[in-house]
């Protein structure tokens, strides 16, 4: 599907479909598949470097459509400068159906690669349940410590699961 025009449709039943025209201009009915790979691009342009991050709420949607419905964990990074913008995100770990080894090592050096001043750690539970673990607290306290020694600011830690995310600075976790 080279182009984006969009057409709703009506049928005699009241039903109401999404058709998406091909590269030959010929209409078919946008699979559901289709309507959430459109909206991770238009998220992808939205969520860019630069952008600044005021709140939560902003990296929610876009964090929601990257990792909720992944059938394994991913630890992953939003690099930040010293206003809150964008640098980067960045996938650091791939993990199975319930955990990802992350090592802080590791996190660290990414930090100085992107020379950020502030972070939002993310990762995914394919279970569904977006209450954080024992060792989601460990990992983030551990990371917390450890960047806190090149002056770099954890902003936030969220848990994406399904539907829910769970951000540890609304929790009051961090």
């Amino acid at each position: 599907m080279a182009t984006c025009n969009y057409h709703i449709a009506s049928s005699q039943a009241k039903l109401q479909h999404l058709l998406v025209q091909d590269a030959t201009g010929a209409y078919r009915v946008a699979d559901d598949d289709y309507v959430v790979e459109a909206a991770r691009k238009v998220l992808e342009r939205q969520f860019r470097p630069g952008l600044s991050l005021t709140s939560p709420s902003n990296a929610k949607e876009y964090l929601q459509l990257k990792l909720a419905f992944l059938e394994h964990e991913v630890f992953a990074t939003i690099w930040l400068d010293c206003q809150h913008r964008v640098i980067a995100y960045e996938e650091l770990f791939r993990g199975t159906i319930d955990s990802a080894a992350v090592y802080t090592r590791e996190v660290v050096k990414a930090a100085l690669q992107h020379n950020a001043a502030a972070v939002i750690f993310v990762h995914n539970h394919p279970s569904g349940a977006s209450a954080p673990s024992d060792a989601d607290k460990q990992i983030t306290k551990r990371l917390v410590d450890a960047l806190g020694l090149i002056d770099l600011r954890v902003i936030d830690h969220m848990i994406v699961a399904g539907s829910d995310v769970l951000s540890f600075a609304e929790e009051r976790l961090l």
